[in-house]
Protein backbone atom coordinates (compact mmCIF):
# COMPACT_ATOMS: atom_id res chain seq x y z
CA UNK A 1 0.00 0.00 0.00
CA UNK A 2 1.34 3.57 -1.03
CA UNK A 3 2.00 5.64 1.94
CA UNK A 4 0.87 9.53 2.21
CA UNK A 5 2.87 11.87 0.48
CA UNK A 6 1.68 15.46 0.55
CA UNK A 7 2.03 17.67 -2.74
CA UNK A 8 4.96 19.41 -1.51
CA UNK A 9 6.89 16.27 -1.36
CA UNK A 10 5.13 14.83 -4.86
CA UNK A 11 6.60 17.48 -6.76
CA UNK A 12 10.60 16.92 -5.57
CA UNK A 13 9.92 13.10 -5.40
CA UNK A 14 8.47 13.51 -9.33
CA UNK A 15 11.53 15.78 -9.72
CA UNK A 16 14.43 13.91 -8.71
CA UNK A 17 12.49 10.22 -10.50
CA UNK A 18 12.74 12.68 -13.46
CA UNK A 19 16.96 12.83 -13.37
CA UNK A 20 16.93 16.18 -12.20
CA UNK A 21 19.57 17.06 -9.42
CA UNK A 22 19.92 21.35 -9.38
CA UNK A 23 17.10 23.87 -9.16
CA UNK A 24 17.80 28.12 -9.04
CA UNK A 25 14.91 29.43 -6.89
CA UNK A 26 13.24 32.46 -4.20
CA UNK A 27 11.37 30.99 -1.79
CA UNK A 28 8.07 32.81 -1.01
CA UNK A 29 4.64 32.03 0.71
CA UNK A 30 2.23 30.08 -2.43
CA UNK A 31 5.53 28.04 -2.48
CA UNK A 32 6.51 27.52 1.00
CA UNK A 33 4.83 24.10 1.71
CA UNK A 34 7.27 22.84 -1.11
CA UNK A 35 10.54 24.49 -0.06
CA UNK A 36 9.69 22.92 3.85
CA UNK A 37 9.19 19.58 1.56
CA UNK A 38 12.34 20.28 -0.11
CA UNK A 39 14.75 19.30 3.00
CA UNK A 40 13.81 15.82 2.50
CA UNK A 41 14.91 15.23 -0.90
CA UNK A 42 18.69 15.23 -2.80
CA UNK A 43 17.93 18.26 -4.75
CA UNK A 44 20.88 21.18 -4.27
CA UNK A 45 18.87 24.21 -4.29
CA UNK A 46 20.91 27.44 -5.59
CA UNK A 47 19.33 30.47 -3.76
CA UNK A 48 19.26 33.61 -6.22
CA UNK A 49 19.04 37.02 -5.65
CA UNK A 50 16.08 38.25 -8.40
CA UNK A 51 14.16 35.49 -9.42
CA UNK A 52 14.92 36.17 -13.28
CA UNK A 53 18.06 35.37 -12.51
CA UNK A 54 16.51 31.63 -11.65
CA UNK A 55 15.42 31.48 -15.34
CA UNK A 56 18.51 32.19 -16.67
CA UNK A 57 20.73 30.10 -14.46
CA UNK A 58 18.20 27.71 -15.45
CA UNK A 59 18.71 28.10 -19.47
CA UNK A 60 22.48 28.37 -18.77
CA UNK A 61 22.13 25.10 -17.40
CA UNK A 62 19.80 23.60 -20.04
CA UNK A 63 22.44 25.11 -23.12
CA UNK A 64 25.41 23.87 -21.36
CA UNK A 65 24.09 20.26 -20.29
CA UNK A 66 21.33 19.60 -22.97
CA UNK A 67 18.94 18.61 -19.92
CA UNK A 68 15.94 20.23 -18.57
CA UNK A 69 16.46 23.61 -15.97
CA UNK A 70 14.56 23.85 -13.79
CA UNK A 71 13.26 26.98 -11.93
CA UNK A 72 11.27 27.70 -8.69
CA UNK A 73 9.32 30.72 -7.59
CA UNK A 74 6.50 32.19 -5.66
CA UNK A 75 2.65 33.41 -6.98
CA UNK A 76 2.74 36.80 -8.16
CA UNK A 77 5.73 39.33 -8.56
CA UNK A 78 7.87 35.89 -7.97
CA UNK A 79 6.33 34.20 -11.18
CA UNK A 80 5.93 37.25 -13.22
CA UNK A 81 9.78 38.29 -12.50
CA UNK A 82 10.29 35.04 -14.48
CA UNK A 83 9.07 36.18 -17.44
CA UNK A 84 12.12 37.32 -19.17
CA UNK A 85 13.71 34.57 -18.70
CA UNK A 86 10.90 32.01 -19.59
CA UNK A 87 10.83 34.41 -23.29
CA UNK A 88 14.56 34.21 -23.29
CA UNK A 89 14.33 30.22 -23.61
CA UNK A 90 10.88 30.06 -25.54
CA UNK A 91 13.14 32.22 -28.53
CA UNK A 92 16.07 29.91 -28.29
CA UNK A 93 14.43 26.62 -28.08
CA UNK A 94 16.08 25.87 -24.64
CA UNK A 95 14.03 23.37 -22.33
CA UNK A 96 13.00 24.81 -18.76
CA UNK A 97 10.59 23.96 -16.15
CA UNK A 98 9.54 26.48 -14.17
CA UNK A 99 7.02 25.94 -11.21
CA UNK A 100 5.31 28.50 -9.45
CA UNK A 101 3.46 28.72 -6.23
CA UNK A 102 -0.15 29.59 -6.50
CA UNK A 103 -2.49 31.11 -3.76
CA UNK A 104 -5.19 28.70 -2.80
CA UNK A 105 -7.37 27.40 -4.92
CA UNK A 106 -10.42 28.52 -3.33
CA UNK A 107 -9.08 32.35 -3.56
CA UNK A 108 -8.30 32.24 -7.40
CA UNK A 109 -10.22 35.39 -9.56
CA UNK A 110 -10.42 36.99 -6.03
CA UNK A 111 -7.52 39.35 -6.30
CA UNK A 112 -5.85 37.87 -3.55
CA UNK A 113 -2.79 39.10 -1.86
CA UNK A 114 -0.05 38.02 -4.42
CA UNK A 115 -2.69 36.12 -6.98
CA UNK A 116 -1.56 36.83 -10.28
CA UNK A 117 -2.71 35.04 -13.60
CA UNK A 118 0.60 33.52 -14.38
CA UNK A 119 -0.53 31.09 -16.78
CA UNK A 120 -2.23 33.60 -18.73
CA UNK A 121 0.55 35.90 -18.45
CA UNK A 122 2.91 33.55 -19.86
CA UNK A 123 0.78 31.84 -22.58
CA UNK A 124 2.46 33.03 -25.56
CA UNK A 125 5.84 32.83 -24.15
CA UNK A 126 5.79 29.08 -23.02
CA UNK A 127 5.28 25.57 -25.16
CA UNK A 128 2.92 25.03 -22.84
CA UNK A 129 1.73 25.73 -18.85
CA UNK A 130 -0.44 23.81 -16.64
CA UNK A 131 -2.05 25.23 -13.39
CA UNK A 132 -2.92 22.26 -10.92
CA UNK A 133 -5.08 22.48 -8.16
CA UNK A 134 -5.32 18.99 -7.42
CA UNK A 135 -2.57 16.82 -5.49
CA UNK A 136 -3.42 14.22 -7.39
CA UNK A 137 -2.58 15.87 -11.20
CA UNK A 138 0.78 16.89 -9.83
CA UNK A 139 3.31 13.64 -10.38
CA UNK A 140 1.63 13.29 -13.97
CA UNK A 141 1.64 17.05 -15.12
CA UNK A 142 5.54 16.68 -13.92
CA UNK A 143 6.25 13.84 -15.87
CA UNK A 144 4.00 15.29 -18.71
CA UNK A 145 5.81 19.04 -18.49
CA UNK A 146 9.46 17.07 -18.81
CA UNK A 147 8.23 15.41 -21.75
CA UNK A 148 6.94 18.71 -23.53
CA UNK A 149 9.90 20.77 -22.26
CA UNK A 150 12.56 18.01 -23.99
CA UNK A 151 10.80 17.11 -26.51
CA UNK A 152 11.05 17.91 -30.05
CA UNK A 153 11.63 21.44 -30.15
CA UNK A 154 12.76 22.33 -26.66
CA UNK A 155 11.28 25.47 -24.58
CA UNK A 156 10.20 26.45 -21.24
CA UNK A 157 7.10 25.02 -19.75
CA UNK A 158 5.30 26.59 -16.81
CA UNK A 159 3.49 24.39 -13.66
CA UNK A 160 1.45 26.75 -11.47
CA UNK A 161 0.49 24.65 -8.43
CA UNK A 162 -1.91 25.77 -5.54
CA UNK A 163 -0.90 26.16 -2.48
CA UNK A 164 -3.58 23.76 -1.28
CA UNK A 165 -2.24 21.41 -3.85
CA UNK A 166 1.11 21.39 -2.00
CA UNK A 167 -0.62 21.00 1.19
CA UNK A 168 -2.67 18.38 0.46
CA UNK A 169 -1.91 14.17 0.49
CA UNK A 170 -2.69 11.29 -1.72
CA UNK A 171 -1.89 7.91 -1.90
CA UNK A 172 -1.49 7.77 -5.27
CA UNK A 173 1.64 5.99 -6.36
CA UNK A 174 4.73 6.67 -8.93
CA UNK A 175 3.21 5.21 -11.91
CA UNK A 176 4.36 7.54 -14.77
CA UNK A 177 2.42 6.55 -18.17
CA UNK A 178 3.64 6.82 -21.68
CA UNK A 179 2.85 10.83 -22.49
CA UNK A 180 0.26 11.02 -25.02
CA UNK A 181 -0.70 14.15 -25.82
CA UNK A 182 -3.76 14.78 -28.73
CA UNK A 183 -2.47 16.89 -31.60
CA UNK A 184 1.43 17.20 -30.58
CA UNK A 185 3.52 15.38 -33.00
CA UNK A 186 7.26 16.24 -31.90
CA UNK A 187 8.38 13.46 -34.33
CA UNK A 188 7.56 14.35 -38.27
CA UNK A 189 9.39 12.77 -41.21
CA UNK A 190 9.36 13.94 -44.74
CA UNK A 191 8.27 11.95 -47.32
CA UNK A 192 10.91 9.88 -49.53
CA UNK A 193 9.92 12.12 -52.32
CA UNK A 194 11.40 15.10 -50.91
CA UNK A 195 14.53 13.79 -49.37
CA UNK A 196 14.60 12.62 -53.18
CA UNK A 197 13.80 16.25 -54.27
CA UNK A 198 16.54 17.87 -52.10
CA UNK A 199 19.39 14.81 -52.89
CA UNK A 200 18.58 16.37 -56.25
CA UNK A 201 19.24 19.98 -55.45
CA UNK A 202 22.60 19.50 -53.87
CA UNK A 203 24.15 17.22 -56.26
CA UNK A 204 23.31 19.59 -59.09
CA UNK A 205 24.59 22.74 -57.38
CA UNK A 206 27.49 24.77 -58.20
CA UNK A 207 27.66 27.37 -55.87
CA UNK A 208 25.68 25.92 -52.30
CA UNK A 209 26.47 26.81 -48.71
CA UNK A 210 25.45 24.71 -45.32
CA UNK A 211 23.78 27.11 -42.74
CA UNK A 212 24.59 25.73 -39.71
CA UNK A 213 21.72 26.70 -36.99
CA UNK A 214 20.87 25.85 -33.31
CA UNK A 215 18.89 22.94 -34.14
CA UNK A 216 22.91 21.57 -35.14
CA UNK A 217 23.70 21.76 -31.42
CA UNK A 218 20.33 20.95 -30.11
CA UNK A 219 20.00 17.63 -32.36
CA UNK A 220 23.83 16.41 -31.42
CA UNK A 221 24.03 16.80 -35.23
CA UNK A 222 27.74 18.11 -35.21
CA UNK A 223 28.73 14.88 -36.90
CA UNK A 224 26.40 14.58 -39.58
CA UNK A 225 26.94 18.18 -40.88
CA UNK A 226 30.60 17.75 -40.71
CA UNK A 227 30.18 14.58 -42.50
CA UNK A 228 27.86 16.11 -44.95
CA UNK A 229 30.04 18.99 -45.82
CA UNK A 230 33.25 17.39 -46.10
CA UNK A 231 32.12 14.66 -48.65
CA UNK A 232 29.61 17.29 -50.79
CA UNK A 233 32.58 19.93 -49.94
CA UNK A 234 30.30 22.78 -48.93
CA UNK A 235 31.37 25.58 -47.18
CA UNK A 236 29.63 26.33 -43.94
CA UNK A 237 28.57 29.60 -42.44
CA UNK A 238 26.96 29.72 -39.30
CA UNK A 239 24.41 31.68 -36.95
CA UNK A 240 25.15 33.58 -33.71
CA UNK A 241 23.35 30.72 -32.08
CA UNK A 242 25.28 27.55 -34.17
CA UNK A 243 28.47 29.16 -33.33
CA UNK A 244 30.59 25.74 -31.77
CA UNK A 245 28.48 23.47 -34.17
CA UNK A 246 31.59 23.21 -36.42
CA UNK A 247 34.91 24.34 -35.45
CA UNK A 248 36.19 27.41 -35.94
CA UNK A 249 39.37 25.69 -37.57
CA UNK A 250 37.97 23.89 -39.97
CA UNK A 251 38.09 24.37 -43.13
CA UNK A 252 34.84 24.75 -44.69
CA UNK A 253 33.72 27.13 -41.79
CA UNK A 254 33.34 30.51 -43.22
CA UNK A 255 32.17 32.13 -40.41
CA UNK A 256 28.96 33.86 -38.86
CA UNK A 257 26.37 34.77 -41.16
CA UNK A 258 24.12 38.01 -40.85
CA UNK A 259 23.82 41.44 -39.64
CA UNK A 260 27.27 41.88 -37.87
CA UNK A 261 28.49 38.39 -39.81
CA UNK A 262 31.68 38.42 -42.01
CA UNK A 263 31.31 40.52 -45.05
CA UNK A 264 32.42 38.01 -47.29
CA UNK A 265 29.85 35.25 -45.99
CA UNK A 266 27.29 37.48 -46.80
CA UNK A 267 28.39 38.02 -50.41
CA UNK A 268 28.92 33.96 -50.59
CA UNK A 269 24.97 34.58 -50.14
CA UNK A 270 24.28 36.62 -52.30
CA UNK A 271 25.88 35.02 -54.96
CA UNK A 272 25.05 31.46 -53.44
CA UNK A 273 23.05 28.94 -56.02
CA UNK A 274 21.71 26.95 -53.20
CA UNK A 275 21.25 26.66 -49.23
CA UNK A 276 20.67 24.49 -47.39
CA UNK A 277 19.27 25.68 -44.02
CA UNK A 278 20.06 22.74 -40.84
CA UNK A 279 17.54 24.14 -37.56
CA UNK A 280 17.72 27.44 -38.47
CA UNK A 281 14.81 29.88 -39.15
CA UNK A 282 16.06 32.58 -41.33
CA UNK A 283 15.77 35.47 -38.41
CA UNK A 284 15.60 38.98 -39.68
CA UNK A 285 18.96 39.35 -38.13
CA UNK A 286 20.73 36.71 -40.43
CA UNK A 287 18.41 38.03 -44.09
CA UNK A 288 18.18 42.11 -44.55
CA UNK A 289 15.70 42.31 -46.40
CA UNK A 290 13.78 39.31 -47.49
CA UNK A 291 12.67 40.55 -50.95
CA UNK A 292 16.65 40.75 -52.10
CA UNK A 293 18.25 37.62 -49.93
CA UNK A 294 20.31 35.29 -52.05
CA UNK A 295 18.32 35.84 -55.14
CA UNK A 296 19.79 33.19 -57.02
CA UNK A 297 19.44 30.13 -54.87
CA UNK A 298 17.39 27.20 -54.04
CA UNK A 299 16.56 26.67 -50.38
CA UNK A 300 16.36 23.66 -48.42
CA UNK A 301 15.15 23.61 -45.07
CA UNK A 302 15.37 21.08 -42.32
CA UNK A 303 14.02 21.68 -39.16
CA UNK A 304 12.04 19.41 -36.68
CA UNK A 305 9.41 22.00 -35.95
CA UNK A 306 7.11 22.84 -39.27
CA UNK A 307 5.81 26.16 -38.46
CA UNK A 308 9.55 27.15 -39.19
CA UNK A 309 8.98 26.46 -42.95
CA UNK A 310 8.34 29.23 -45.27
CA UNK A 311 7.61 31.74 -42.25
CA UNK A 312 10.14 34.00 -43.19
CA UNK A 313 12.40 33.05 -46.24
CA UNK A 314 9.92 31.07 -49.11
CA UNK A 315 11.86 27.29 -49.61
CA UNK A 316 11.77 24.63 -52.22
CA UNK A 317 12.29 21.94 -50.36
CA UNK A 318 11.25 21.61 -46.80
CA UNK A 319 12.16 18.35 -44.83
CA UNK A 320 10.48 18.08 -41.10
CA UNK A 321 12.21 15.92 -38.19
CA UNK A 322 15.07 15.47 -35.95
CA UNK A 323 18.17 16.86 -37.89
CA UNK A 324 20.71 14.15 -37.19
CA UNK A 325 18.11 11.59 -38.03
CA UNK A 326 17.57 13.59 -41.32
CA UNK A 327 21.11 13.87 -42.41
CA UNK A 328 21.16 10.25 -41.24
CA UNK A 329 18.66 9.94 -44.09
CA UNK A 330 19.84 12.23 -46.29
CA UNK A 331 23.40 11.68 -47.04
CA UNK A 332 23.15 8.53 -48.95
CA UNK A 333 21.73 10.08 -51.41
CA UNK A 334 23.77 12.91 -51.67
CA UNK A 335 27.51 12.55 -54.23
CA UNK A 336 30.49 13.30 -53.27
CA UNK A 337 31.66 16.84 -54.48
CA UNK A 338 34.37 18.50 -55.60
CA UNK A 339 33.72 22.55 -55.35
CA UNK A 340 36.92 23.81 -55.32
CA UNK A 341 35.72 26.72 -58.23
CA UNK A 342 33.38 27.98 -55.52
CA UNK A 343 35.32 27.41 -52.95
CA UNK A 344 38.38 29.75 -54.44
CA UNK A 345 35.71 32.36 -55.20
CA UNK A 346 34.99 32.54 -51.43
CA UNK A 347 38.28 33.14 -50.63
CA UNK A 348 39.06 35.67 -52.94
CA UNK A 349 36.07 37.36 -51.45
CA UNK A 350 37.48 37.11 -48.22
CA UNK A 351 40.76 38.86 -49.36
CA UNK A 352 43.13 39.40 -46.79
CA UNK A 353 41.16 39.54 -43.31
CA UNK A 354 44.40 37.93 -40.72
CA UNK A 355 43.08 40.55 -37.97
CA UNK A 356 40.39 37.77 -37.14
CA UNK A 357 43.04 34.52 -37.59
CA UNK A 358 46.60 36.19 -36.06
CA UNK A 359 47.04 35.54 -32.05
CA UNK A 360 48.39 39.30 -31.51
CA UNK A 361 46.05 42.08 -32.82
CA UNK A 362 47.81 45.43 -33.55
CA UNK A 363 48.32 47.73 -30.60
CA UNK A 364 48.51 51.24 -31.03
CA UNK A 365 48.64 51.98 -27.41
CA UNK A 366 44.19 52.10 -27.17
CA UNK A 367 43.31 49.24 -25.56
CA UNK A 368 40.00 47.37 -27.77
CA UNK A 369 37.32 44.81 -26.64
CA UNK A 370 38.74 42.67 -29.77
CA UNK A 371 42.44 42.48 -27.66
CA UNK A 372 40.94 41.50 -25.14
CA UNK A 373 38.45 39.06 -26.35
CA UNK A 374 41.23 37.70 -28.62
CA UNK A 375 43.87 37.27 -25.73
CA UNK A 376 41.43 35.19 -23.71
CA UNK A 377 40.75 33.12 -26.97
CA UNK A 378 44.33 32.32 -27.46
CA UNK A 379 44.91 32.04 -23.46
CA UNK A 380 42.10 29.38 -23.03
CA UNK A 381 42.37 27.37 -26.38
CA UNK A 382 39.42 28.23 -27.83
CA UNK A 383 37.84 25.82 -25.09
CA UNK A 384 36.28 27.36 -22.17
CA UNK A 385 32.92 28.03 -22.26
CA UNK A 386 31.81 31.69 -23.02
CA UNK A 387 28.52 33.16 -22.02
CA UNK A 388 27.62 36.23 -23.28
CA UNK A 389 25.17 39.55 -22.75
CA UNK A 390 23.87 41.08 -25.17
CA UNK A 391 25.42 44.34 -27.47
CA UNK A 392 28.29 45.15 -29.10
CA UNK A 393 30.73 43.16 -26.80
CA UNK A 394 28.33 39.85 -27.88
CA UNK A 395 29.18 40.65 -31.19
CA UNK A 396 33.08 41.00 -30.96
CA UNK A 397 33.14 37.63 -28.74
CA UNK A 398 31.31 36.05 -32.00
CA UNK A 399 34.13 37.38 -34.51
CA UNK A 400 37.15 37.07 -31.79
CA UNK A 401 36.70 34.07 -29.94
CA UNK A 402 37.03 30.93 -32.03
CA UNK A 403 34.75 27.84 -30.41
CA UNK A 404 35.87 24.91 -30.91
CA UNK A 405 33.67 22.82 -29.78
CA UNK A 406 29.87 22.27 -29.44
CA UNK A 407 27.90 24.29 -26.09
CA UNK A 408 30.95 26.31 -25.67
CA UNK A 409 28.42 29.68 -26.44
CA UNK A 410 25.98 30.35 -24.72
CA UNK A 411 23.91 33.56 -25.70
CA UNK A 412 20.62 35.20 -26.10
CA UNK A 413 19.52 35.20 -29.75
CA UNK A 414 16.40 35.13 -30.10
CA UNK A 415 15.10 37.91 -27.18
CA UNK A 416 18.40 40.20 -26.96
CA UNK A 417 18.18 39.88 -22.88
CA UNK A 418 20.44 42.27 -21.54
CA UNK A 419 21.53 41.03 -18.07
CA UNK A 420 21.63 37.17 -19.20
CA UNK A 421 25.23 36.57 -18.50
CA UNK A 422 26.42 36.81 -15.45
CA UNK A 423 23.38 34.06 -13.56
CA UNK A 424 23.31 32.18 -17.20
CA UNK A 425 27.54 31.66 -16.42
CA UNK A 426 26.07 29.73 -12.88
CA UNK A 427 24.04 27.83 -14.55
CA UNK A 428 26.53 26.34 -16.71
CA UNK A 429 29.32 26.12 -14.20
CA UNK A 430 27.17 24.10 -12.48
CA UNK A 431 26.00 21.78 -15.18
CA UNK A 432 29.31 21.18 -16.28
CA UNK A 433 31.38 21.83 -13.04
CA UNK A 434 35.08 20.53 -14.87
CA UNK A 435 35.03 23.04 -17.38
CA UNK A 436 36.25 26.85 -17.36
CA UNK A 437 33.93 29.46 -17.55
CA UNK A 438 33.71 32.82 -18.85
CA UNK A 439 31.66 35.79 -18.58
CA UNK A 440 31.71 38.83 -21.34
CA UNK A 441 29.49 41.03 -20.53
CA UNK A 442 28.98 44.54 -20.99
CA UNK A 443 29.09 47.29 -18.57
CA UNK A 444 25.43 47.80 -19.03
CA UNK A 445 24.10 44.60 -19.20
CA UNK A 446 26.28 43.40 -16.04
CA UNK A 447 24.62 46.06 -13.91
CA UNK A 448 21.00 44.55 -14.54
CA UNK A 449 21.75 41.47 -12.69
CA UNK A 450 24.96 42.00 -10.84
CA UNK A 451 23.19 41.06 -7.98
CA UNK A 452 24.08 37.86 -8.80
CA UNK A 453 27.37 38.14 -7.55
CA UNK A 454 26.21 37.34 -4.22
CA UNK A 455 24.48 34.02 -5.17
CA UNK A 456 28.39 33.26 -6.57
CA UNK A 457 29.77 34.15 -3.22
CA UNK A 458 27.21 31.95 -1.13
CA UNK A 459 27.53 29.28 -3.74
CA UNK A 460 31.37 29.08 -3.76
CA UNK A 461 31.00 29.06 -7.69
CA UNK A 462 34.60 29.92 -9.51
CA UNK A 463 34.07 31.53 -12.97
CA UNK A 464 35.85 34.36 -14.27
CA UNK A 465 34.01 37.72 -15.41
CA UNK A 466 35.10 40.07 -18.10
CA UNK A 467 33.69 43.19 -18.32
CA UNK A 468 33.90 45.40 -21.39
CA UNK A 469 33.30 48.59 -20.27
CA UNK A 470 33.02 51.08 -23.03
CA UNK A 471 31.08 53.75 -20.71
CA UNK A 472 28.44 53.46 -23.03
CA UNK A 473 25.08 51.34 -23.42
CA UNK A 474 27.40 49.82 -26.77
CA UNK A 475 25.04 48.84 -29.62
CA UNK A 476 22.33 51.76 -29.31
CA UNK A 477 25.67 54.25 -29.03
CA UNK A 478 26.46 53.09 -32.21
CA UNK A 479 23.21 52.91 -33.99
CA UNK A 480 22.98 56.85 -32.33
CA UNK A 481 26.03 57.07 -34.38
CA UNK A 482 25.17 55.99 -37.74
CA UNK A 483 21.49 56.55 -37.71
CA UNK A 484 21.22 59.79 -35.03
CA UNK A 485 23.74 61.67 -35.70
CA UNK A 486 25.46 61.30 -32.78
CA UNK A 487 22.62 62.50 -30.72
CA UNK A 488 23.57 60.36 -27.63
CA UNK A 489 20.70 60.31 -25.53
CA UNK A 490 20.71 57.88 -22.89
CA UNK A 491 23.45 55.99 -23.54
CA UNK A 492 26.08 57.44 -21.79
CA UNK A 493 26.47 55.54 -18.67
CA UNK A 494 27.83 55.73 -15.21
CA UNK A 495 29.03 52.24 -13.53
CA UNK A 496 30.68 51.29 -10.27
CA UNK A 497 33.96 50.24 -9.79
CA UNK A 498 33.28 46.96 -10.79
CA UNK A 499 36.43 45.41 -8.82
CA UNK A 500 35.98 46.92 -5.95
CA UNK A 501 32.16 45.49 -6.31
CA UNK A 502 33.52 42.47 -6.37
CA UNK A 503 35.75 42.59 -3.24
CA UNK A 504 32.95 43.35 -1.15
CA UNK A 505 31.33 39.74 -1.72
CA UNK A 506 34.65 38.37 -1.09
CA UNK A 507 34.97 37.70 -5.18
CA UNK A 508 38.38 38.61 -6.77
CA UNK A 509 38.64 41.99 -8.60
CA UNK A 510 40.84 43.90 -11.33
CA UNK A 511 40.63 46.64 -13.66
CA UNK A 512 42.35 46.91 -16.88
CA UNK A 513 43.26 49.48 -18.86
CA UNK A 514 46.29 48.80 -21.12
CA UNK A 515 46.92 45.71 -23.33
CA UNK A 516 50.07 44.73 -21.61
CA UNK A 517 48.26 43.85 -18.66
CA UNK A 518 45.53 41.73 -20.41
CA UNK A 519 47.11 38.53 -20.45
CA UNK A 520 49.18 38.59 -17.00
CA UNK A 521 45.80 39.81 -15.13
CA UNK A 522 43.52 36.87 -17.42
CA UNK A 523 46.30 34.52 -16.15
CA UNK A 524 45.36 35.45 -12.35
CA UNK A 525 42.02 35.52 -12.62
CA UNK A 526 42.30 31.52 -14.39
CA UNK A 527 44.53 30.68 -11.01
CA UNK A 528 42.18 32.45 -8.47
CA UNK A 529 39.92 29.53 -6.59
CA UNK A 530 36.98 32.19 -6.51
CA UNK A 531 35.22 34.37 -8.88
CA UNK A 532 37.11 36.99 -10.50
CA UNK A 533 35.53 40.17 -12.16
CA UNK A 534 37.55 42.02 -14.45
CA UNK A 535 37.35 45.42 -15.59
CA UNK A 536 37.81 46.18 -18.82
CA UNK A 537 38.32 49.59 -19.31
CA UNK A 538 38.03 49.63 -23.67
CA UNK A 539 38.15 52.67 -25.87
CA UNK A 540 34.49 54.37 -25.97
CA UNK A 541 33.47 55.05 -29.11
CA UNK A 542 34.78 51.41 -30.87
CA UNK A 543 32.15 50.07 -33.34
CA UNK A 544 30.96 46.64 -34.21
CA UNK A 545 32.05 46.16 -37.83
CA UNK A 546 30.62 45.08 -40.59
CA UNK A 547 26.88 45.88 -40.07
CA UNK A 548 23.94 45.50 -41.94
CA UNK A 549 21.76 48.16 -41.05
CA UNK A 550 18.29 46.30 -40.27
CA UNK A 551 16.23 46.07 -43.20
CA UNK A 552 18.84 46.64 -45.48
CA UNK A 553 20.28 44.21 -48.12
CA UNK A 554 22.63 41.63 -47.05
CA UNK A 555 25.10 43.10 -49.33
CA UNK A 556 25.15 46.33 -48.36
CA UNK A 557 27.26 46.65 -45.45
CA UNK A 558 28.63 49.12 -43.38
CA UNK A 559 32.33 48.49 -43.61
CA UNK A 560 35.11 49.53 -41.03
CA UNK A 561 36.36 53.09 -42.85
CA UNK A 562 39.46 52.98 -44.29
CA UNK A 563 42.52 54.59 -42.04
CA UNK A 564 43.92 57.40 -43.78
CA UNK A 565 47.20 57.68 -45.90
CA UNK A 566 50.27 58.90 -43.97
CA UNK A 567 51.57 62.19 -45.91
CA UNK A 568 54.92 62.77 -45.39
CA UNK A 569 56.21 66.37 -45.19
CA UNK A 570 59.36 68.05 -45.52
CA UNK A 571 59.18 68.37 -41.57
CA UNK A 572 58.97 64.54 -41.59
CA UNK A 573 62.27 64.00 -43.56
Amino acid sequence: MASMRTGAQIIWEALVREGVSTVFGYPGGAILPAYDAMLEYPIRHVLVRHEQGATHMADGYARASGEVGVAIATSGPGATNMVTGIATAMLDSSPLLCITGQVGSKLIGSDAFQETDVTGVTLPITKHNYLVSDVDEIAPVIHEAMYVARSGRPGPVLVDVTKDAQQGSTEGDWNPQDVKLPGYRPDLRASEAEFRRAADLLNSAKRPIIFAGHGVLLSGATAQVRELAERADIPIAMTLLGIGGVPAEHPLNMGMMGMHGEAWVNAAIQEADLLLALGMRFDDRVTGNVRTYAPNARKIHIDIDPAEFNKNVKVDVALAGDLAAVLDDLAPLVEAGDRAAWLDKIKEMKGDVAVRDIQNLPDSGHLYAAHVINDIWRMTGGRAIVVTDVGQHQMWEAQYYHHRDPRTLITSGGLGTMGFALPAAVGAKLARPDAEVWVVAGDGGFQMTMAELATIAQEKIKINVAIINNGYLGMVRQWQEFFYERRYAATPLLSPDFAKLAECFGLGGATVKTRQEVEPTVERARADERTVVIDFQVEQEDTVYPMVPAGADLHNMIRRPSPAPIVETADDE
